[in-house]
């Protein structure tokens, strides 16, 4: 059976559309993989030496130390909750920041 001119370029844009539909599905897993094996890769890493950081307890939040470069790292947030039960010289060091 042979399609009219009309019919033809209907069946081809639904096959182009369902092979594009599979090819976003693909790129979103292979994006979402790869998101995840660079998380295992760096997550809890120091940015400045690599190393594995390890977490400490001061005051009200729990903040992120290496141990090799003896960095000292926060998350978001994390300084503002320090200030508010510091009043000294994390204080003044919170307002040369701002």
């Amino acid at each position: 059976m042979k399609l009219n001119t009309t019919e033809d370029l209907h069946v081809r844009e639904h096959e182009l559309r369902r092979r594009l539909e599979v090819l976003e599905a693909e790129q979103q897993a292979t994006a979402e993989t790869e998101k995840l094996r660079l998380k295992e890769l760096h997550w809890m890493h120091c940015p400045k030496c690599g190393q594995k950081l390890t977490t400490e307890k001061y005051l009200t939040v729990e903040i992120d130390l290496c141990p090799s470069c003896r960095g000292l790292w926060l998350d978001a947030n994390e300084l503002e909750a320090i200030m508010a039960n510091d009043s000294g010289f994390l204080q003044s060091c919170l307002k040369i920041l701002r």
